[in-house]
């Protein structure tokens, strides 16, 4: 269930995003349009870098072991611990036209999740989890909706990409500590900004992943579950 309403949410989001930029289109104005429109278009363009923490949970989630029973991982975030939830991302925003308002941007986020104690106690093992990062690396397209006279602009976006995790297994028969390519990743955010001059912005947003993971571990098992997380990011933004 969790995994459908996501990717309809993902799904959504991406259509939603390309009904917006149709009916843009459709409302250009002609050639004619006046100098000062043009100009205020154009001024909206160019590239943005932007870094974030936050607050990152994860629900439970089912865990598939070759060599083992499978089990219910209950997860916990601790994004404040070290080494903390993290992220940045370059985005373009586009120059006027009809793709005015839309953007392509390259995220990468340092997420992480760690087995409760309930987890480890049911299996047997004495630690798993993925703290030097389920690291998520995505391209998304994104569309921002501009407010006449003010600071702030809400925006959506969607996308996909990889997972790249760094294991960490120890269990009675052996241990298992090293990054490998976990699978798919999807992406959905919604946010405000608020541009504090012409180049710095801050900006508050929620952010959730859906990334399959399938990885080995010790013993030549393999490990698959999917992990969804959940984050509520402060960041600040740059433009040039």
């Amino acid at each position: 269930m969790r995994k459908s309403t996501f990717l309809f949410l993902a799904s959504s989001s991406i259509v939603g995003l390309v009904a917006f930029s149709s009916a843009q289109a459709a409302d250009m104005a002609p050639v004619e349009a006046p100098m000062e429109a043009a100009v205020a278009l154009e001024s909206t363009g160019g590239y943005e870098f932007s870094v974030y923490g936050g607050y990152q949970t994860a629900p439970h989630s089912d865990v598939e072991v070759s060599g083992g029973p499978d089990f219910t991982a209950g997860w916990e975030g601790n994004s404040f611990s070290m080494p903390i939830y993290w992220g940045v991302r370059g985005t373009y925003w586009f120059d006027g036209g009809r793709l005015s308002n839309l953007g392509i941007s390259l995220d990468f986020t340092h997420a992480k999740v760690y087995a409760d104690d309930e987890t480890l106690a049911e299996t047997g093992w004495d630690h798993f989890e993925m703290t030097d990062g389920i690291n998520l690396l995505t391209v998304n397209a994104l569309y921002r909706f501009p407010i006449e006279g003010s600071r702030f602009t809400p925006y959506v976006g969607a996308g996909v990409g990889i997972n790249v995790p760094h294991i960490e297994v120890t269990r009675p028969s052996g241990t298992t500590s090293e990054y490998q390519f976990g699978g798919a990743t999807l992406q959905a955010q919604a946010g405000v900004k608020y541009d504090i001059t012409d180049r710095w912005a801050a900006f508050v947003e929620y952010k959730g992943n859906y990334s399959f993971v399938d990885v080995d571990i010790d013993s030549g098992d393999s490990l698959k579950t999917e992990i969804f997380t959940n984050a509520v990011n402060v960041g600040i933004s740059f433009k040039f």
